[in-house]
């Protein structure tokens, strides 16, 4: 009877699979090590602006100079100069160890071979790369806001309109900036899942996708090229600096969310598409 019924199981239980997921995405010592990494990037850059009292200049400058005195602008500031290299090289690695590192390593056979449907398979990995993007994220507002209120100081938030929001107002900005952050880190996952699924080199995987990052930031820049522009998932990730206005602004920030979902949703399909056909 026990053979016949282990015979007959199609599938492992869902909750087991996710959960042995989790566990190896957030017992491995570099994902470890990288969410460190992310929680310190606000403090030196709250103990920075501190110290020095605030950078003077122009563009970015200005967004920094906003942040002293105005801790609560800071976590927005650390979340704005992270997402344009650490947070995607964070979740380009982990994708990247989703399925190209299991490849290199001799495991994926035995996953592609498991009690585990390939598209399920393809599901549970996407998890463990977006609970990853969300962590990240989420250090970065949550260590922002510490520091912010500990060593910039402030209370509540001196919009880039000039306006002030109370402290409870302030952190709904916060959290609106972490939570579309996270959405553009969940589609930059999604399109590295979908290369990871391609290779069995986790470098190429990281290499690819910071490349065309860096592409697509080189090509929105040029003027001659403004028709590419919604088509590039970098286009409108400046836009996270609008949660700072009063009222926001929020047809940039649409559209961005509308981009990463396209890419979100091809990531994810080229991944299921290539896992299925793959060989065993």
């Amino acid at each position: 009877m026990d053979a016949t019924a282990t015979a007959g199981r199609t599938s492992a239980p869902l909750g087991r699979v996710l959960l042995a997921e989790l566990r190896w995405v957030l017992r491995r010592p570099r994902n470890l090590l990288a969410l460190v990494l992310l929680a310190g990037l606000p403090v030196l850059l709250g103990t920075a602006i501190a110290v020095t009292g605030g950078p003077g200049g122009r563009g970015g400058g200005s967004l920094l100079a906003a942040v002293a005195g105005n801790g609560l602008v800071l976590p927005v500031a650390a979340l704005v100069l992270a997402q344009t290299l650490l947070l995607p090289l964070v979740v380009a690695m982990v994708a990247a160890d989703a399925l190209a590192g299991e490849s290199a390593h001799g495991t994926l056979r035995g996953l592609l071979l498991a009690p585990v449907g390939r598209v399920r398979l393809v599901g549970v990995k996407a998890v463990g790369v977006l609970v990853m993007a969300v962590l990240a994220v989420a250090v970065i507002a949550f260590s922002g806001v510490l520091t912010g209120l500990v060593i910039v100081g402030g209370d509540g938030m001196v919009t880039l309109s000039g306006t002030t929001l109370p402290i409870g107002s302030a952190l709904g900005r916060v959290a609106l900036a972490a939570g579309w952050s996270a959405v553009q880190m969940a589609a930059v996952g999604a399109v590295a899942l979908a290369i990871s699924s391609l290779t069995e080199h986790p470098l190429v995987v990281m290499a690819a996708t910071m490349g065309g990052l860096i592409v697509f930031g080189v090509l929105g820049t040029i003027p001659a090229l403004d028709w590419l522009q919604p088509l590039l998932i970098t286009t409108d990730w400046s836009a996270v600096m609008d949660v700072l206005r009063d009222p926001i602004s929020g047809d940039t920030l649409v559209t961005g969310l509308l981009r990463a979902g396209c890419y979100l949703l091809i990531g994810l399909s080229a991944a299921i598409a290539r896992v299925v056909t793959k060989d065993a």
